[in-house]
């Protein structure tokens, strides 16, 4: 399997950060955080807006911090929680795209290979 080292991640990163996803929660999470934009969210806001509270969203949001895919910061008493990894999503998805239809007899005509 050839791999652009620049744009794809390897293999153990591409697995770790798509294990991370692996959840309806965990993806409810950064789906969450994608849309709140930069400026992040506190935790209790995050846990309002996606049902997922306490225990459960601290041991989520520490599956996501560890596959760098969001970051935690203090401000004052809260917990602010921010995805920044937009450009790792885009690099997983090109990771899972950049050889379709490879193997195929014929190419994909619908498939922009880019």
């Amino acid at each position: 399997m050839k791999t652009d080292s620049l744009s794809t991640p390897p293999l153990t990163l591409a697995a770790a950060s798509f294990a991370a996803l692996g959840s309806e929660q965990r993806l409810s999470v950064l789906r969450t955080l994608v849309r709140a934009g930069p400026d992040g969210l506190s935790i209790g806001k995050l846990g309002e807006r996606t049902g997922v509270t306490g225990s459960t969203l601290t041991h989520h949001l520490k599956l996501l911090a560890a596959a760098n895919l969001v970051k935690q910061t203090r401000a004052g008493r809260s917990t602010i929680c921010a995805a920044v990894a937009y450009d790792e999503v885009q690099a997983l998805a090109h990771f899972l795209l950049t050889e379709c239809c490879a193997d195929a007899a014929a190419p994909c005509e619908d498939h922009d290979h880019g």
